[in-house]
């Protein structure tokens, strides 16, 4: 009887694990790229300003529309759900705000979300304008 202790076993590649891992991937990539997209806001007719500078991207970006509707993360909301949500702590702090208000919005729709915001505490409030 002869014994072989080295016997040639042919190479497998088990593809259910390679599969799992693409997977997983696959859904890790869509979840960041999604998370990456920007809030654009709406397309508004800005204000024009002069001195108009470029900003970092705010953390929450509300675009008022020339009908005196709120949007935010393209929802509508209301005054007193627009106060719940900029109250929220985002990383120990209040968010940052752009308000990008169309130029034909009456001022006292302006002048009440500024008042909401400065309501939730928040500090940094940013207006959008078109550079002229």
């Amino acid at each position: 009887m002869k014994m072989r202790y080295f016997e040639t076993k042919k190479g497998r590649i088990e593809l259910i694990p390679m599969i799992d891992v693409m997977f997983f991937l696959l859904v890790f990539f869509m979840i960041l790229t999604l998370r990456m997209i920007p809030d654009q806001g709406l397309g508004l007719a800005l204000p024009q300003a002069s001195t108009a500078k470029v900003m970092p991207r705010p953390q929450i970006l509300i675009s008022l529309t020339p009908d005196g509707a709120i949007h935010v993360r393209g929802h509508v909301i209301g005054r007193a759900a627009l106060v719940r949500l900029l109250s929220r702590r985002v990383g120990g702090r209040r968010p940052d705000v752009t308000i990008a208000a169309s130029k034909s919005l009456p001022f006292q729709d302006f002048v009440a979300v500024m008042s909401a915001a400065r309501k939730a505490g928040v500090a940094s409030i940013g207006l959008a304008a078109h550079r002229s």
